[in-house]
Formats: structure tokens, sequence, C-alpha cells
């Protein structure tokens, strides 16, 4: 299975969602981009994925412009606030789906308020994401299992 997931810098919530993702089942083809790519993962990301023990070392954001031409499963968009406009995909997909989160690199404050941010943004997006590993693609396995078995 194949699945993109997009945000506008892909530095904050679709990197979180990629390693989660992959982290459930490292069977997964699991990438994610931004229409508007970061320099780098923002740093706060990083840490706060190192305290539940996912390592983004060598993540780095990337550009929805290199996967338009590829097949996805499922292309999902991370983008939550008004302020912001999710990106659209062009490209070659079976499901599309819209996860909302707010952008934790938006969080103004002392660097305690803003880390407890980045975490509760992180545990939404662990909790979103294994919730959808369990009903959509584990469920899309089975089915495809049973499929072959008859």
């Amino acid at each position: 299975m194949k699945i993109l997931i997009l945000c506008t810098r892909n530095s904050c919530r679709s990197q979180m969602a990629q390693a989660f993702l992959t982290s459930f089942d490292h069977t997964l083809e699991v990438f994610s981009a931004g229409t508007e790519p970061a320099e780098k993962v923002n740093e706060k990301t990083i840490a706060v994925m190192n305290e539940v023990d996912i390592d983004l070392y060598g993540a780095y954001p990337k550009n929805v412009k290199q996967y338009l031409n590829e097949e996805w499963d499922y292309v999902i968009t991370v983008c939550g606030g008004a302020k912001e406009g999710c990106p659209m995909f062009t490209g070659k997909v079976k499901q599309r789906a819209h996860f909302g989160f707010d952008d934790p690199d938006a969080v103004i404050g002392d660097i305690e308020s803003v880390m407890n941010e980045f975490r509760r943004i992180r545990d939404e997006i662990k909790n979103k994401f294994f919730s959808f590993y369990m009903e959509e693609i584990k469920k899309q396995e089975l089915l495809e299992a049973s499929v072959q078995t008859d």
C-alpha cells in the first residue's frame, strides 16, 4: 500500500504522520511532501518525536511535485487552521482523506508552552493515524486477502 501525506511546509505534521504510519507497519510505503517545503524538518518536531522513540534524523522536506506522476492508494492532507490552504493533489489517487491538525509551528509563547503544543499535536496525529491504520488499512488488507483466497 502506497500513501502520500501532504501539508504546506512538510516540516512538522506530515513528517510526524509519515513516521507514525511507518512505525505501525513497516510494509507500508509512506511518503510526505509539501507545496512550499521548508528548508529542514522543524527541530521541535524532531525533539518531540525522539520523546516517543521515533528518530527523524535524515528526514527532510520534499516538494509534492516529485510525486505527481505516481499512483497512490491514499493521499492524506493534514493542514488544520482556517489560515492555511491545504494542498490539492492532482495525481492518480484511489482514495483521498483530510485529517486537520493545528500547526505547531504557528504557536507563540514561552518554550515550555510551545513544546507542550508540539506534544499535543504529535499525540493527536499518532492517535488519528493509528485509528486510520486499524480501521481503514488493516480492514482493506483483510478484504484483499479474503478475495485472494476465494
